[in-house]
């Protein structure tokens, strides 16, 4: 077994073993709370009629939609103009042949809004939004593997994930509402997903994000991600896909980490969305590396990882069902 690492943050892992029934190890860390600065509340009518891009909170919110439902994810809906954004707009502009600059210009604004679709709709929360079960996931994994389940810790965080924006965002959406089953709020209108898309290839760039292309070369999809640091950067190379592991539990074992403490226990944390690679994990041929997806959304894009590439739960299980045993995954600068 080769040796695995975690990072000081505790959200950057590198994975010493999967199995394809899903065992891997590693730790996690916090939620992080969000970064950006928003008004009290926004209104979804306003949302749905902004025309141009001004660069306030609204328009960038509309925006990161429209390139969430074009493939292009700006990582957790945030209505903040950060890196991931400015990703997301430059591999949107690449696959239209437009001037790539990651900003939000004209031509780039009327490609996106030929999506005539509204940002945000109604939605009904449902008796198994509300069911959990939620729990508190501790700090420390040896507390952690005493849980039967890594769920969501309450029903705000669940709705985020689904609609894959920050639990900040999709209140200042509904303000006042206890989202309780049976209440109304507005979400966004997020991707439907790839069906019957295979990749032919997967990039992995140092520079935080990945793509992925057809047999055509066209760019069909990009996600933001964290990857490599200055103590295990990212294995820059070609390998392959290996297979997918939807669901993975966790094994971790202590010796197998430079900053572990020598008196933790082995511990296996069960599966679960704030599982610490998630609810999928993407084995690469280079041993000990894969593709995953982590319980901090937020901190995707934003932080460096121990030469694993990490991805928001909902980018990685669509990346996960574009690939196969054998599809190409090209790691680069």
């Amino acid at each position: 077994m080769g040796k695995m690492r975690m990072s000081r943050c505790w959200s950057a892992l590198v994975i010493a073993t999967l199995l394809l029934t899903g065992n891997v190890g590693g730790r996690t860390h916090k939620r992080s709370k969000n970064r950006a600065t928003q008004p009290q509340a926004f209104d979804a009518a306003s949302i749905n009629n902004v025309d141009s891009t001004k660069g306030d909170p609204a328009s960038i919110l509309r925006a990161q939609i429209l390139l969430d439902r074009a493939h292009f994810s700006p990582g957790e809906i945030d209505a903040n103009a950060g890196v991931n954004f400015h990703r997301a707009v430059s591999g949107f502009q690449e696959s239209r042949k437009l001037p790539v600059t990651g900003e939000l210009d004209g031509a780039t604004w009327a490609a996106l809004t030929a999506d005539t679709s509204s940002a945000i709709i109604p939605y009904r929360i449902t008796d198994t939004d509300v069911a959990g079960p939620f729990v508190q996931v501790p700090k420390e994994l040896p507390e952690q593997s005493t849980l039967k389940t890594l769920g969501y810790s309450n029903v705000e965080e669940a709705l985020g994930e689904q609609f894959h924006v920050s639990p900040s965002v999709l209140r200042k959406l509904n303000p006042g509402s206890k989202f309780a089953a049976g209440d109304e709020i507005q979400v966004p209108n997020i991707s439907p997903g790839i069906s019957g898309v295979k990749a032919a290839k997967v990039t992995v760039s140092k520079a935080g994000y990945v793509q992925v292309h057809d047999a055509s070369g066209q760019l069909l999809a990009q996600y933001p991600s964290s990857s490599g640091s200055e103590h295990d950067p990212l294995p820059i190379g070609t390998w392959k896909i290996k297979g997918v592991s939807r669901n993975p539990k966790f094994h971790y074992t202590p010796k197998l980490f430079w900053d572990a403490s020598p008196a933790d226990p082995k511990a296996t944390i069960a599966p679960g969305p704030n599982n610490p690679v998630g609810v999928v994990w993407i084995d690469l041929t280079k041993p000990h590396y894969g593709i995953h997806g982590t319980p901090e959304p937020s901190e995707v894009g934003h932080t460096q990882s121990h030469g694993c590439i990490r991805l928001t739960n909902w980018d990685a299980m669509e990346l996960a069902g574009m690939v196969a045993p054998g599809t190409p995954a090209i790691l680069i600068d």
